[in-house]
């Protein structure tokens, strides 16, 4: 369990919180839920609705769809946050890797600190393009040694 001086340098610590004042930052990381999964317990199931985001206090989890892994995350890392936006189904299933501890951010909770610090929604529309790419890339490297396996040419990596 975190103190309250815990929860606020590990809520500070999130890229997409930068914008939002300290006193703020107190108060979000005071009223988000705290949560403990065990090994292999699984946190958020794909094709689920889901309306919150997770940061990690503790732990690693492991992001994937069915058998396949996506990323894995660590303490200060956060996932979940699309459902935030769009209320659609989880695009992926999130399992704990290692005993894990979460703060659970709500949509609600989102959109009144977005209300105060519009910036917060930049700053969180930043982070998803990057992890687009990012995984952008790892698909096309797999593509590639597809091909390689197949004796195909390679094209280049852009």
């Amino acid at each position: 369990m975190l103190n309250s001086f815990e929860r606020l340098l590990l809520v500070r610590g999130v890229p997409i919180f930068k914008e939002l004042r300290d006193d703020f930052l107190v108060r979000l990381a005071s009223i988000m839920e705290e949560r403990s999964y065990g090994v292999r317990d699984t946190i958020l199931i794909e094709g689920q609705e889901g309306r919150s985001m997770y940061v990690i206090s503790k732990g690693v989890v492991r992001v994937h769809s069915g058998s396949r892994d996506l990323t894995f995350y660590k303490r200060g890392d956060f996932f979940g946050e699309m459902s935030l936006f769009d209320s659609e189904p989880r695009s992926a299933s999130v399992t704990a890797i290692e005993p894990c501890e979460c703060l659970v951010l709500t949509q609600q909770q989102l959109y009144e600190a977005v209300d105060e610090t519009p910036g917060i929604a930049l700053n969180l529309v930043k982070i998803l393009t990057g992890r687009v790419r990012e995984m952008n890339k790892k698909i096309k490297v797999q593509e590639q040694e597809i091909r390689l396996l197949k004796g195909e040419p390679i094209t280049q990596i852009q």
